[in-house]
């Protein structure tokens, strides 16, 4: 069987990962804040810059292994 890969981009498949991304880091920063594993100057946007560089390093990988 054989599938066609989607030549146009659609608007849902960017809002769906937008908003995963965000319930991802909340998730993340609140899991990381109950442990005591953040420093106490850090805030949410240091682990979302966090986890944006892990994802944006994985793309780049990918995209490097095609």
């Amino acid at each position: 069987m054989e599938f066609e890969k989607k030549k146009e981009n659609n608007i849902g498949e960017y809002i769906g990962y937008f908003v995963m991304y965000f319930i991802f880091t909340t998730i993340f920063y609140f899991v990381l804040r109950a442990l005591d594993k953040i420093p106490e100057g850090w805030n949410y946007l240091y682990i979302m810059t966090a986890t944006l560089l892990i994802v944006l390093a994985a793309k780049l990988l990918g995209m490097y292994l095609q």
